[in-house]
């Protein structure tokens, strides 16, 4: 298998720059997503490591392979790089079977009648496909022609595989199965996979790094699911990674207010916050389910705007002096106090799980 390494790529179409100064190492082996917005030019970052386009700027390697580099004109075609793709649309020829789909690049290598014959039925089982080797892919769900097409992409032994949001078409079980369908390729494979999409429950669920992207296409953070969800850098990748609050805060008389109103935040301010708060310059971010919706007095006040009920969870609207907002309570813990909230209800509210950002650096990504 290999790394793949981009430094300083760019890509420019006409006068419009998508990419600058692109910079990240794959390690070896490592299942690597590349999470941002539509439009943040991901995919095209994909097509540059696949050879579909070519760079403007900057250089690619494949292992110790330089595989692209604007500055020497250097740019090795697909076919050569040892790669396998996997793309959102599953791209299975629908005249020929699940045997035909998968052996077809191996018919395009001239591999011997008999080894190929061995390495399709390899690729079948990896996929969990034994048994459908002669249907055709109309007779086939969404989550079967995706493993299809991942048996295609692997049965030449890629030292890299890329994969385009391949789990946007199918449903939200599909998916589900799917992930735990990629993850275990992976793992059993030891295969190099770079994954793009904009769906963090994916990229939280199946990468070992990735690197979050803004609309700008550039990495505001690179590191594993957990660091990136629980230490975000900054309030862009915080609103991005989930449903999020930022709370505006005024210090006064010694305590911590949500500004604009009387309620008290009701947690420890450290040394070093403390002048920047007095300057108005900190925020604090929360997820809905941070926030702990309570009876009691002595808690920062607010009252319920609107209620949705969601299955397994409730999603209150709280409005706090000029702010709103939101709060997620799982349904059993809803009605365990035995008073239930109703709209137009004063609740207190309890803060746990505080990320601090500066407000002074937030911008129209990072806004709530």
């Amino acid at each position: 298998m290999a790394d793949v390494t981009l430094e300083n790529v760019g890509k420019t179409y006409g006068k419009h720059r998508i990419i600058s100064d692109f910079s990240v190492t794959i390690k070896d082996g490592e299942c690597f997503t590349f999470l941002g917005p539509s439009g943040c030019g991901k995919t095209v970052i994909l097509r540059l490591i696949a050879g579909f386009e070519r760079l403007t700027d900057g250089s690619i390697y494949i292992g110790d392979r330089l595989v692209s580099s604007a500055e020497k004109n250097i740019h090795l075609p697909p076919e050569k790089r040892k790669i396998g793709m996997v793309f959102q649309d599953y791209a299975v020829w629908p005249h020929k079977s699940v045997s035909e789909n998968i052996v077809y690049p191996l018919q395009m290598q001239k591999i011997e009648t008999a080894e190929a014959k061995e390495r399709t039925l390899s690729a079948v089982k990896l996929v969990n496909l034994t048994g459908l080797e002669t249907r055709m892919p109309f007779q086939l769900s969404g989550g079967q022609q995706q493993r299809v097409a991942l048996a295609r992409a692997l049965i030449s032994k890629p030292r890299v595989m890329l994969l385009d949001e391949p789990l946007s078409n199918l449903d939200a079980n599909l998916r589900e199965e799917m992930r735990f369908e990629i993850t275990s390729l992976q793992k059993q494979t030891g295969v190099t996979i770079l994954y793009v999409t904009h769906d963090q429950e994916v990229a939280l669920a199946i990468s070992d790094r990735l690197a979050v992207m803004d609309k700008a296409g550039r990495i505001r953070q690179i590191g594993p699911p957990d660091d990136i969800y629980e230490k975000p850098i900054d309030p862009f990748i915080f609103k991005f990674m989930g449903i999020s609050n930022f709370i505006p805060l005024e210090y006064r008389n010694g305590q911590l207010f949500i500004r604009d109103s009387n309620a008290l935040l009701g947690c420890p301010v450290t040394d070093g916050s403390l002048e920047r708060l007095q300057s108005h310059e900190l925020v604090v971010g929360c997820r809905p389910y941070d926030i702990e919706l309570i009876h009691k007095e002595g808690h920062a006040q607010g009252t319920i705007q609107r209620i949705i009920y969601l299955g397994a969870t409730i999603d209150y609207r709280v409005a706090v002096g000029g702010k709103i907002l939101r709060v997620q309570q799982d349904v059993r813990d809803a009605g365990q106090g035995g008073i239930p909230f109703r709209t137009g209800d004063p609740v207190g509210l309890k803060f746990r799980d505080l990320k601090w950002f500066e407000n002074r650096g937030m911008d129209e990504e990072g806004e709530s």
